[in-house]
């Protein structure tokens, strides 16, 4: 035993699990598994958990009633390839992009914003101290 803490995925709210978990399997290749109730999709890096929410209600981006809490952030090769595989599989495209240059903001089927993004660094500046 240790006190060793290790992250091994996130789980994002939705009003069917199952098809939330399927559309991610789509975009990334991976397998999605579960029932409405409860999902997940393993993918290539990492794994999302799904769960039901009997009132779910999708955040709105930028702003709104009800905020953005959390979104996940995809590295890609191809922006111009990977927009037209996410756009097919069932999501939108924002209007506000605030980072076009290396990133674009997308709605999963659920409402859930996301990035496609050609920056894989670090995604805190080396010269901030985190206060």
């Amino acid at each position: 035993m240790s006190d060793t803490i290790r992250l091994t995925g996130v789980t994002l709210n939705a009003s069917d699990a199952i098809a939330l978990a399927e559309f991610y399997a789509l975009i990334t290749g991976g397998v999605a598994k579960g029932n409405a109730r409860w999902a997940t999709v393993t993918g290539p890096n990492a794994d999302i958990g799904f769960q039901q929410v009997a009132d779910f209600r999708p955040p709105q981006w930028p702003v709104g009633a009800i905020p953005m809490q959390m979104h996940l952030d995809f590295f890609v090769d191809d922006p111009e390839a990977t927009e037209a595989r996410v756009l097919a599989a069932g999501a939108t495209r924002f209007d506000f992009q605030p980072n076009s240059d290396h990133c674009f903001v997308y709605a999963d089927p659920a409402g859930h914003p996301f990035c496609l993004s050609t920056w894989d660094g670090a995604l805190v500046d080396d010269e901030t101290d985190g206060s």
